[in-house]
């Protein structure tokens, strides 16, 4: 590894060490545009309001391009007014969107909500405006002439699930299928493998009562935990990581596309993954009853949860028994069965940490996760909100001991000097957005304790969680608890984990679905083997933690799409139905409710509000009639029946219970 570049590394011109210097009136960052053709860009020295570009300003920036703005002294209520001079860079050529026909002409209009063009399309594509399709964007310099397109692919007609699945998944970038020569590459290993000819330099876990807890439908399992007493009273703790870096080589093509997809994406309907399935769900998986490779973290612990002892270092475990989180449960809920003793100690163990990382101003961000029953054409039958059993939080708990462990072990030996690794940061919130979660919260009868300048502690966050426990506004508190926090992202440069309340923190336990994490296993390596991390390659593992940061915003948003997707399709089938909801919003043209079954939103407008006038009150977060004087105000729970669906927006217009 020493000294080598990585495959993907590409330090663009546009990058600010190759920018040329820029006056205040004249900079670059990235633009932000909205639907309705106007676009927001950060200026390096305005704080708090972005530099407005009104929509003859654009020269056609597109979201999320690089663009150069120079300032106009002028502003449009106290927001600064700016021109794009020209896009530096843009951030993407490929659309997925409906065909439209409009004056004789064929257009695409793209799914993605901030765009605000219409793209020209050949009338020699014979498209239908039932359809959806995949375009490639012409260069396009002239703001004066329409976009046009190429159509890369026809995906089939609008409403279908599996042409709505795939548009998501191309609308986000995802690669569904693997190149010939990934696939060619991951054969050829498997082919080749044999446990014999692998043990050298390993720790041999095979005799180790060990087992694996994972979901009921799981095929990859990347991680198992090892459990013995010890003579003196102590336990040893393993915790076994699929040794992916032992078949996925720097350089190799493996390496190169699982760099590129940086995760496996997880949608409401299947599992895209990292790695071809011949490794993902075979080789590299640690399956019960085989010997598999591993990278391990094994800990000498009292029962309190206290660490004695941590080791890390390449191994071989032989799972003796693969639970599912129900199976698992079930012995512990029974008090008797197979390992309940081993489950019993680490659950007790697990439970501890909790508290402690609680009590030392750990955020708690627990919220529930929806999830669908699909029929066979995708067409969603049920909803339900996945259980949070112990033994999830028991998995949860000792994946976090490992990547805490490993991450303080590198820390301890550099400090604050420099050094190529890669740390999973959580910045400290932005005071502005804890103002806001502090009003929000009051409007709905809690407090958050902030200071004066509106710094939070983690405490200060839980106790707000726990006072909202079981009540109809927890999950919007938690919602925006969320959103006021900063996003975590992987860095070289170690700022610590505000949300995990640690100094140090890495992601270790999961190379099978994680680019981070394979890289982190060899690193690791590394500094087993030389004693110390390639400094010298500092850049090259900084350019890989920002590459695959921005990689999981898309990841992240193609998950939450297949779900607003199949929310939309649950609720087109059910208008004229009533249901339980809670007001998650309210804003000067309607009051937002969440159903409390699916967690879908809806939106009533105020112009569709029966027997009165309503008002909107900004401040106190309600409407208010003017004639009843009855209020509407965040958290409160309503009745609402469904109006109807736009299920391509996945907007939902819903209707008071009179």
């Amino acid at each position: 590894m020493k000294g080598k570049k990585h495959p993907h590394h590409d330090r663009r011109a546009h990058k600010k060490k190759d920018a040329p210097k820029r006056s205040t009136q004249r900079f670059e960052n990235t633009i932000r545009t909205i639907a309705r053709g106007v676009g927001f860009v950060p200026h390096p020295s305005i704080e708090k309001e972005d530099v407005r570009i009104e929509n003859d300003n654009l020269n056609t920036a597109l979201n999320n391009d690089l663009v150069e703005v120079e300032l106009l002294g002028k502003k449009l209520r106290d927001q600064h007014l700016g021109c794009v001079i020209r896009v530096v860079h843009r951030s993407r050529t490929k659309f997925v969107g409906n065909v439209v026909e409009e004056d004789d002409m064929t257009f695409l209009i793209p799914d993605d909500r901030k765009s605000y063009i219409k793209i020209l399309l050949s009338k020699d594509e014979k498209l239908s405006i039932a359809e959806k399709v995949f375009v490639e964007l012409l260069p396009w310099t002239d703001p004066k002439e329409l976009p046009r397109g190429k159509v890369i692919e026809r995906l089939g007609t609008k409403g279908v699930h599996e042409v709505e699945i795939r548009s998501i998944i191309l609308e986000k970038g995802i690669d569904d299928t693997f190149p010939k020569a990934v696939e060619d590459e991951a054969e050829k290993i498997h082919s080749a493998y044999k446990t014999e000819n692998n043990l050298v330099g390993r720790k041999d876990f095979r005799n180790v009562p060990t087992f694996t807890i994972d979901p009921v439908d799981a095929k990859d399992f990347d991680d198992a935990i090892s459990f013995q007493s010890l003579p003196d009273g102590t336990y040893e703790i393993g915790v076994h990581i699929a040794d992916v870096s032992h078949f996925v080589t720097p350089g190799s093509a493996l390496d190169q596309e699982s760099y590129k997809r940086a995760f496996s994406a997880y949608l409401v309907d299947r599992t895209i993954p990292m790695l071809p399935e011949i490794l993902s769900n075979d080789l590299c998986s640690l399956k019960a009853d085989v010997d598999r490779l591993t990278f391990s973290a094994w800990f000498t612990l009292v029962q309190d949860g206290t660490v004695l002892t941590r080791n890390f270092g390449k191994s071989i475990i032989h799972s003796d028994k693969r639970f599912t989180y129900e199976e698992a449960q079930e012995v512990l809920n029974a008090g008797s069965g197979l390992y309940f003793k081993e489950l019993n100690t680490l659950n007790t163990i697990a439970k501890k940490s909790r508290d402690e990382r609680m009590a030392s101003g750990a955020i708690d961000f627990e919220q529930h996760e929806v999830r669908f029953e699909l029929a066979d054409d995708g067409v969603p039958l049920s909803a339900y909100l996945k259980e949070r059993l112990d033994t999830h939080k028991l998995i949860e708990e000792f994946m976090l001991l490992a990547n805490r462990e490993v991450a303080e072990h590198v820390r301890n030996k550099y400090g604050k000097a420099r050094h190529a690794f890669i740390y999973r940061i959580h910045d400290t919130p932005n005071m502005e957005k804890i103002k806001d979660l502090a009003e929000f919260a009051h409007a709905l009868g809690h407090t958050l304790e902030i200071s004066p300048k509106g710094t939070v502690t983690g405490k200060a966050l839980n106790k707000l969680f726990k006072d909202v426990e079981g009540t109809p506004e927890e999950d919007l508190i938690a919602t925006a608890g969320v959103r006021s926090m900063s996003k975590a992202i992987y860095s070289t440069a170690n700022i610590g984990h505000f949300g995990l309340a640690l100094p140090a923190y890495t992601h270790f336990t999961s190379p099978i679905r994680r680019y981070a994490d394979l890289i982190v296993h060899r690193l690791l390596d590394y500094m087993n083997t030389n004693g110390q991390l390639p400094n010298e390659d500092y850049a090259t593992y900084a350019a890989i933690a920002d590459s695959i940061s921005n990689r999981e915003l898309s990841i992240i948003e193609a998950e939450r799409e297949s779900i607003k997707l199949k929310q939309a399709e649950y609720m087109n089938a059910r208008i004229g139905e009533a249901f339980d909801a809670v007001i998650s919003g309210v804003s000067e043209w309607g009051i937002f409710v969440e159903e409390m079954n699916t967690h879908a939103e809806g939106l009533i407008r105020l112009s569709d509000m029966p027997n009165d006038f309503y008002k909107y009150e900004q401040k106190k977060y309600r409407i208010i009639g003017q004639k009843t004087h009855k209020t509407y105000a965040l958290g409160d729970q309503v009745r609402i029946t469904i109006k109807a669906v736009d299920v391509d927006k996945k907007l939902i217009e819903c209707a008071l219970v009179a």
